[in-house]
């Protein structure tokens, strides 16, 4: 039997109105929308009687009553970086299939900025929160897990607080490159790393200097440039590198952004990659494999990361994981060997 919508409403359209449209209580309408049914036609016939109304849910409201707003803070330092992009495409993917709107925030990886940031998400009354966290503002992140908002952290650790964490595998992701280029002959291998207070950047410095002293080759810290998760800490690194007198026969980026510098470096320069330095970078991007030669890479699993952070704070909101489980969670890195590593000759 056809339904008779009623003729277009003037002003917003109430769960009232669908109700009545759909014969129904305003409470059946009500589970029906919020998919809480248990006659899945119902639901459907409901959910598409309020779709043609253009009904759209008082979100506001909705959170005043029940406690849930529906909305979750992901929270990353940019939009360049590949693996912020695959994290932000996955959880909005997983959150929308559960019934949950991601707000995405770029901070910038300025600790201020972050600040201000969760204060508005704390005030939307998110449900939950996916961060990347520059690791200034534990204090607040932890004040969110007291007042029973599930934090997840994803890519770095907070290490002022115990909050949930999945990470890469940094420290076995960067041993294995620089294995790697240490088992084509290089000794003089440069690497451009991120800030030492964060998790990657210090991991990632670990697992480069414990590969160079397995193979007893003497830690050089003139030979690593540190800085801010951006291609100009790239750039600075690979010009500060290539004017050395002995300069390296091979060069370890450890994170995508700086990745961007030292390719721009590299062609001021007019450095032929492999022939004159080989090039090794850390978290894969599809530009990468387009390159000519194509970028050897430690990849870093973003897109399982951002799987398992979306898992498990889902299954924190449904009372699954407990409401302060501070666990870490670590994702495999692995190695993709392409053209831009050569055998040094002897």
């Amino acid at each position: 039997m056809q339904e008779t919508l009623p003729p277009t409403l003037q002003g917003a359209v109430t769960l009232r109105d669908v109700a009545r449209a759909a014969k129904v209580s305003v409470s059946t309408a009500s589970r029906a929308l919020a998919g809480g049914l248990t006659s899945r036609a119902t639901e459907q016939r409901l959910q598409r009687i309020a779709a043609e109304m253009g009904y759209r849910p008082n979100t506001l409201a909705r959170g005043l009553k029940t406690r849930s707003s529906r909305l979750v803070g992901l929270v990353v330092h940019n939009l360049t970086n590949a693996s912020f992009r695959v994290l932000a495409e996955v959880v909005q993917q997983r959150l929308r299939a559960a019934g949950y709107q991601a707000i995405l925030c770029i901070t910038a990886d300025d600790a201020e900025q972050e600040a201000a940031t969760i204060a508005t998400l704390s005030d939307q009354r998110v449900d939950g929160l996916i961060i990347c966290p520059t690791g200034q503002n534990g204090a607040q992140l932890a004040a969110l897990e007291q007042a029973g908002v599930p934090v997840t952290c994803v890519v770095r650790r907070d290490e002022g607080t115990r909050l949930e964490t999945v990470l890469a595998a940094d420290p076995e992701g960067a041993y294995a490159g620089t294995q790697h280029l240490l088992g084509l002959g290089h000794r003089r291998i440069g690497l451009v790393v991120g800030r030492q207070e964060t998790t990657s950047g210090r991991e990632r410095l670990s697992g480069y200097r414990r590969a160079l002293e397995e193979a007893g080759i003497g830690f050089d810290a003139s030979l690593v440039h540190e800085g801010r998760y951006a291609p100009e800490t790239g750039l600075a690194g690979c010009r500060q590198l290539l004017d050395r007198d002995d300069r390296p026969t091979a060069l370890f980026v450890a994170n995508h952004e700086s990745a961007l510098g030292v390719l721009r470096g590299l062609a001021e320069r007019d450095i032929l990659v492999p022939e004159h330095l080989s090039l090794l970078c850390y978290e894969d991007m599809p530009g990468f494999a387009w390159q000519r030669p194509a970028i050897s890479v430690v990849d870093s699993g973003a897109e399982a990361m951002a799987e398992l952070a979306a898992d498990r704070l889902l299954q924190r909101l449904r009372g699954e994981g407990g409401s302060r489980a501070a666990r870490e969670y670590r994702i495999g890195a692995r190695l993709i060997e392409r053209q831009s590593c050569r055998r040094l000759e002897d």
